[in-house]
């Protein structure tokens, strides 16, 4: 996943590759603050801030390639709660899939994120070719990787990570405690009662 940096001087094709890698904001330039660890996000909302569908969602936690951080649905009448670093992969794992990077690559990818403290996660470039995924972590090494290759595109997850902190400042949020004992008796999966209304329906 990591590359290696180049060193020696600064040539045509890497002041020009330095440019681009500027333009497109992905030299480590973002300021990002860290969100409260028992705040939760239900199906839905991960979904709308990520840019997903439901049933994408139940696919990638069903699978292990994101789960739910805050609560995982343990059976019909649990709520999945999902962390804003949960959400911040799923919108990652999205565009990485728009771009034609195989699922495969992205589990690849997304178990070294997983690593990864919060806080570190903004300060990463994710680069591809549309086959494999590098993961950088200097100015130098995203340049290198411009310098390269024609079809390299970049993910800066500080970005990603203002994008995901803007939607999720309008949609709604809990906090892990409260989910057990929803007093309005809302506690439900979306995924059972869409199946439910199918059936009846």
């Amino acid at each position: 996943m990591a590359v290696s940096s180049g060193e020696g001087k600064a040539t045509p094709d890497r002041r020009v590759a330095s440019r681009r890698a500027g333009e497109q904001g992905l030299l480590f330039d973002t300021q990002v603050s860290v969100p409260p660890e028992d705040v939760g996000y239900r199906g839905p909302t991960a979904c709308a801030a990520a840019g997903i569908t439901y049933r994408q969602l139940d696919y990638w936690a069903r699978t292990k390639l994101v789960e739910p951080g805050v609560r995982s649905a343990q059976g019909s009448g649990s709520q999945r709660l999902y962390s804003f670093r949960d959400v911040l992969v799923l919108k990652v794992v999205k565009r990485l899939l728009d771009t034609g990077v195989s699922l495969q690559q992205i589990r690849t990818a997304v178990s070294h994120l997983r690593d990864r403290g919060v806080q570190d996660l903004a300060q990463i470039t994710l680069m591809s070719d549309g086959v494999s995924v590098y993961e950088c972590t200097s100015p130098d090494e995203v340049v290198d990787l411009l310098q390269g290759g024609q079809g390299v595109f970049g993910i800066a997850l500080g970005r990603v990570w203002q994008e995901v902190e803007g939607s999720l400042a309008e949609l709604p949020a809990e906090r892990a405690s409260t989910g057990d004992d929803d007093p309005a008796g809302h506690q439900h999966d979306e995924l059972a009662d869409r199946r439910r209304a199918r059936r009846t329906g």
